[in-house]
């Protein structure tokens, strides 16, 4: 089956480039090209593609509001491409919030060492967007009222919690979209809250908005520490954490090394490196650690999870959300057989049902959530 793609950029070396680049593989057909946000918008209505590739900085209109559009009128999964730099990261996680499934570095030297390898993972970044279902997109939190209080000191009231609406599914408004039939799912069980020393939480694609849905539900007082594995690029991990730590109640940063563990603090394993925990003397303390060129994502789940398993041997929750492949299982396996609790997300409010799936098919979920269960769940499940 080919897969149809819309090329939406304002730059003709950059649309003719990825054409020519994903016409190669004789699985995409590029059906269209945009010049601009308003374009693009058009010609997704008009040819209906698969897959659409969205810049963000064009004329006449730009790639989030195009975007936002192209997910009110028709959803189509959305590819944005983006530069890695800090401003390029907040544009992105806009993008992402807007309703875009993945994004990409816009420069094609920062992908890959050469065209053979370049092409590989364009290609196979876009058939794994097409595969992506619109409708499964959570909406996001919605931001906090600037006037929201901000600091986390004892003496002062928590931040009130950033509104959540409920679940956008775009896909209910197109008259051609049939209502999806509900997905079989593992009974979950539920008992008395449980002390864990540290909730680690492991996402790739569908993971940024996914994370902010999750957190933005737990109390500043929450009781356990909590380690975050995002697949993200270095360049991007820093705005994400802040953006997170201002939606949050909790407090939220990029993790540094020799940072130690505390409850009411979530760490984000910075991009391009390993994250590992080390329990010594009774204090958990974060190793950030160079990324191995031998391990396909850094961060990489199953080396922080693998950590956990080893510093706290029966006493973790992890937690594994939407994302590509299957990172994280081994991770997870561990942890498990150290007597450790393991919850993935369902397929069906999965972005991509990669990362989840190989952790459920392998038999070591305890509990099947949606992510709407998942960090109400977290607040009555973790004492």
């Amino acid at each position: 089956m080919t897969v149809s793609v819309l090329v939406v950029d304002d730059s003709g070396f950059f649309r003719k480039r990825l054409t020519e680049i994903l016409t190669s593989s004789g699985q995409i057909k590029v059906v269209g090209a945009a010049t601009n946000g308003r374009e693009g918008v058009e010609l997704a209505e008009k040819l209906r593609p698969d897959v659409i590739t969205m810049d963000y900085e064009m004329p006449v209109m730009d790639g989030i509001s195009a975007v936002r559009e192209i997910m009110r009128k028709h959803p189509i999964p959305v590819l944005m491409f983006s530069s890695l730099t800090y401003e390029g990261a907040r544009v992105t996680l806009d993008a992402l919030e807007a309703g875009a499934v993945d994004f990409l570095p816009k420069n094609f030297e920062e992908i890959a060492r050469d065209n053979s390898q370049l092409q590989k993972i364009l290609i196979e970044r876009i058939l794994d967007v097409a595969r992506s279902r619109p409708g499964n997109r959570p909406a996001a939190p919605a931001r906090p009222e600037p006037s929201a209080p901000t600091s986390r000191a004892p003496a002062t009231p928590a931040r009130p919690r950033a509104e959540v609406t409920p679940r956008q599914r775009p896909g209910a408004h197109s008259p051609a979209a049939a209502p999806e039939p509900e997905a079989p799912r593992r009974p979950t069980r539920r008992g008395p809250a449980k002390h864990y020393a540290v909730v680690g939480i492991g996402t790739s694609t569908g993971g940024p908005v996914a994370l902010q849905r999750v957190l933005t539900a737990l109390p500043a007082t929450f009781p356990a520490p909590i380690v975050l594995v995002q697949h993200m690029p270095a360049s991007f991990t820093p705005a994400f954490a802040e953006r997170l730590n201002k939606l949050c109640r909790i407090e939220v940063r990029q993790a540094a090394d020799g940072d130690v563990l505390r409850p009411g603090l979530a760490l984000l394993a910075p991009g391009g490196k390993q994250m590992m925990v080390e329990n010594r003397g009774g204090q958990a303390r974060i190793r950030i650690l160079p990324g191995d060129e031998r391990l396909n994502y850094k961060p990489c789940v199953d080396v922080t999870f693998g950590s956990l398993a080893r510093s706290f041997p029966g006493k973790t929750l992890g937690v594994i959300l939407t994302g590509m492949g299957s990172d994280g299982k081994e991770g997870c396996r561990m942890m498990k057989q150290s007597g450790s609790d393991i919850w993935s997300q369902d397929e069906k409010s999965s972005v991509i049902y990669g990362m989840p799936m190989a952790v459920a098919k392998a038999g070591l979920t305890d509990d099947v959530l949606s992510l709407d269960e998942i960090g109400p769940r977290l607040v009555e499940g973790v004492c």
